[in-house]
């Protein structure tokens, strides 16, 4: 029996990853916990909000399921890594604002890392076993969101509405707009930097609309191994949760008889900054990928609330990261210290924007 407890229980991936317990009998919910929502019952713990690792304490999990949105689900990443507990991370923010402190966690706890976005998810199991050494470079597919192909012209006075309206994936709002700009894509490019230690010159970003290959790993010899499947995060959600197993889901397996298309293009940065700045400050280290996120999660909000126009969001992002020091970060209390520049300068930018 696997203990799980599930942060970010009410969300999106939280809502999968209960279809995925209820339905595997190894599987237990031990612990249970919403930004804002009532889950009361829904586990033996449960917590609405507050410290989220006084929750993991009291829960004492084998897995830590951690599906919170931004820059506040980092201390359960910290905690289970430095713990040795088993962490399944959805929160890609963590290793983003926090890659360098969560991977001297990893080490100092001997902790297991496994991806859930579907593009780590497919990138961990084609490099499952075998050296870095071996491998040429990684290419992470974007679906190219709700405005693919537009121009910036066309994209001017698009609405939240039309943002949110994704085209291959069912996620949350945060993530969904992310995926508009290409934010998103920026997010994972620094992530799988921390994660598979490859350098941001060996990691690609490809539009691949059908958001059928996941992610494509290049080796030395010429040889490349590609992850396909349909867009359902109930597959990278229940191979993190039953792993090294592989149990059943209701996804069905990719019918390639019924006129599969693998249709890549390179994205338009000229249109969609975002994935642009991202690398850069991934390049740059130091604190600027902690403010690029911090910014982007400000902005976001911005535009949900109707108070930033769509294109304004990478402006905000840009304003943000030229205002940064981006000095390196020691630990948790110099990255809270640059989180909250980073949103001050953000909170300025939105009002001249």
């Amino acid at each position: 029996m696997k203990r799980i407890a599930l942060l970010g229980a009410t969300g999106s991936i939280g809502r999968q990853a209960l279809e995925i317990i209820e339905a595997h009998p190894q599987l237990e919910l031990c612990a249970a916990a919403s930004g804002s929502q009532d889950v009361a019952g829904l586990a033996p713990v449960t917590q609405v909000g507050g410290d989220l690792t006084e929750l993991l304490e009291r829960a004492k999990p084998d897995l830590v399921l951690n599906a919170v949105v931004g820059f506040a689900g980092l201390p359960a990443t910290i905690w289970a890594l430095e713990h040795g507990v088993e962490l399944a991370l959805a929160n890609k923010e963590s290793l983003v604002a926090a890659g360098d402190l969560a991977l001297g966690a990893r080490e100092r706890g001997g902790g297991l890392l496994i991806p859930v976005d579907s593009e780590h998810s497919g990138a961990f199991q084609c490099l499952e076993g075998r050296p870095i050494d071996q491998v040429d470079s990684l290419v992470l597919t974007a679906s190219g969101g709700p405005f693919r192909g537009r121009t910036r012209p066309e994209l001017e006075d698009v609405t939240p509405a039309q943002a949110l309206a994704h085209p291959t994936w069912n996620m949350g709002p945060k993530i969904t707009v992310d995926s508009a700009t290409l934010a998103n894509k920026g997010l994972e490019l620094i992530e799988a930097h921390f994660l598979f230690r490859l350098p941001y010159d060996r990691i690609e970003v490809v539009v691949h609309p059908s958001s059928t290959v996941h992610a494509v790993v290049r080796f030395r010899d010429g040889a490349a191994l590609a992850h396909l499947g349909y867009p359902d995060m109930r597959m990278p959600i229940s191979y993190a949760l039953t792993y090294p197993e592989r149990a059943a889901t209701p996804v069905p397996p990719l019918d390639l008889s019924s006129g599969v298309t693998l249709e890549f293009h390179a994205p338009d940065l000229e249109t969609f900054p975002l994935l642009t700045l991202a690398r850069r400050a991934g390049e740059q280290g130091g604190s600027y990928p902690c403010v690029f996120n911090a910014a982007n999660e400000v902005a976001v909000a911005a535009f949900l609330e109707g108070r930033l126009p769509f294109l304004g969001i990478a402006e905000v992002v840009a304003e943000a990261l030229d205002a940064a020091e981006g000095a390196p970060v020691g630990d948790l209390e110099e990255l809270v210290a640059a989180d909250t520049d980073a949103r001050r300068h953000a909170e300025e930018a939105l009002k001249v924007a």
